[in-house]
């Protein structure tokens, strides 16, 4: 992230309509100094590095989406009534995008895997850590979102397939490059794809019953009994950011777990491992029922 622009003295006026005319409830908790240090993380991003006029700063902060800002910086501190305002907005919005791009079930969970990193728990010197904080205000917090979420996609299928890149970026919010996913080998001929299937359910099923049981009772509920975040929150007593939090790390667990497997343990290489992910993407074909349900 750039390193913020510290306005000058004669911005302070500049700062106070702004943060008016964005107008966040009172229960946000939002200060005029957490805003103008939004809008000059904006500006940062902007003019990176370059010495702009004060005209043109002005002339770029009267050009922000001052509302959207508004929300996101609640929200990325970590206020609860900006959050729910958050979900009440965007909930319904982000799986509509997020299945448009990625279909029924795998849109789902692209959607709720975004919710952990929206969130931010982690704290670094005293500052809370989240995604927001690459949200700027030039466009619309829903076209933000939307983008970022076709990142994650392409960025998922990147990391499972062999790939070109491309200097593009994805939004003038979040100018990270992103790849585009080449076609996969056609594999249906294969007469390895039986034992490679076998080996990657072995894996997972040993893998998934080394969880703790909280882990495995959250993908339970996620994965078999298709509840959403907020379902399973009231039943676990957490925070839906922090079920979603959870289940992402629960789920980078289980693949470092079973691709170390397959490569250690089974002795494969580079292409026998993706090979098997790329069979199973093709058909699920395990049960794992059984396994996620286990008791102890």
């Amino acid at each position: 992230m750039p390193t913020p622009l510290r306005f000058a003295p004669e911005f302070a006026s500049t700062v106070q309509r702004l943060y008016k005319l964005a107008a966040a409830p009172s229960d946000w908790a939002l200060s005029a100094e957490a805003f103008r240090e939004a809008l000059e993380r904006s500006a940062a991003s902007r003019f990176r590095g370059a010495q702009p006029a004060a005209r043109e700063i002005n002339a770029y902060l009267g050009s922000l989406n001052l509302p959207d800002l508004a929300l996101s910086c609640a929200c990325g501190a970590g206020n609860s009534r900006a959050w729910e305002e958050f979900i009440s907005r965007y909930r319904a919005e982000l799986y509509r995008a997020a299945r448009a791009i990625a279909g029924e079930s795998a849109g789902r969970e692209l959607a709720d895997s975004l919710y952990a990193e929206l969130y931010g728990l982690e704290a670094r010197e005293g500052r809370r850590r989240t995604l927001f904080d690459y949200f700027h205000g030039r466009s619309k917090l829903g076209t933000w979102l939307r983008a970022i979420l076709a990142q994650r996609y392409v960025n998922e299928l990147r990391r499972t397939r062999r790939t070109d890149s491309l200097d593009a970026a994805t939004s003038d919010d979040d100018p990270r490059p992103v790849t585009e996913p080449v076609a996969p080998p056609n594999a249906a001929s294969d007469p390895e794809r039986g034992r490679y299937l076998a080996l990657l359910q072995a894996v997972l099923s040993e893998a998934l019953a080394a969880l703790e049981p909280h882990d495995r009772l959250r993908l339970s509920y996620y994965y078999i009994e298709d509840l959403t975040l907020a379902e399973i929150g009231r039943l676990v007593g957490e925070h839906e950011a922090t079920v979603s939090r959870k289940l992402d790390r629960a789920r980078r667990d289980l693949h470092r777990q079973v691709d170390a497997a397959l490569r250690v343990k089974k002795r494969l290489s580079e292409a026998q491992v993706q090979l098997c992910y790329e069979y199973a993407r093709e058909e699920w074909p395990f049960d794992l029922t059984r396994v996620l349900s286990k008791k102890e």
